[in-house]
């Protein structure tokens, strides 16, 4: 388990990202946490051999063709398919490995452990994000768009 000093600081203190299995595709979870991520100040690097590029950033088939440092590897893959990401993340000297929302493989997080990798497991970037710095109020999802208040009944 993590706590939330260490999401801080790691939410802090690594900007750029590699997004393993981002999509292009608008209405895909990798789609709308990365472009959040990209609007608060994050540098995205789309990782994915299906695409050129996503959210105006050049895409790489594999972590290993990435031409600079990168500081979190995020990854959205079933967790049978993490284990080759954790590596390369070492290899590439990432600081983080960071599994999406029900993504857990616990051999991949204890490699990368060993390495020095600071590793976050069935966890939302966006929402820890948006949860320590501002984007959600105490209540949830500050959206407006769905409420718990009852609206008022106008009664003849």
């Amino acid at each position: 388990m993590i706590d939330i000093p260490t999401l801080r600081r790691i939410l802090q203190q690594n900007r750029v990202i590699a997004v393993v299995g981002l999509s292009a595709n608008w209405y895909r979870p990798s789609y709308f946490a990365a472009k959040y991520l990209q609007e608060h100040g994050y540098r995205i690097i789309p990782v994915n051999p299906r695409y050129e590029e996503i959210l105006g950033e050049k895409c790489y088939p594999t972590l290993c063709d990435i031409p600079e440092p990168v500081d979190v590897v995020q990854i959205f893959q079933r967790a049978d398919q993490v284990l080759p990401f954790g590596e390369d993340a070492i290899d590439i000297g990432a600081k983080v490995v960071w599994m999406q929302l029900g993504i857990v493989n616990e051999e991949a997080a204890e490699r990368a452990r060993q390495a020095g990798l600071d590793v976050v497991m069935d966890r939302c970037m966006k929402i820890e994000h948006a949860r320590l710095f501002g984007g959600l109020n105490f209540v949830g999802v500050n959206t407006g768009v769905i409420s718990s208040k009852r609206t008022k009944v106008i009664s003849n």
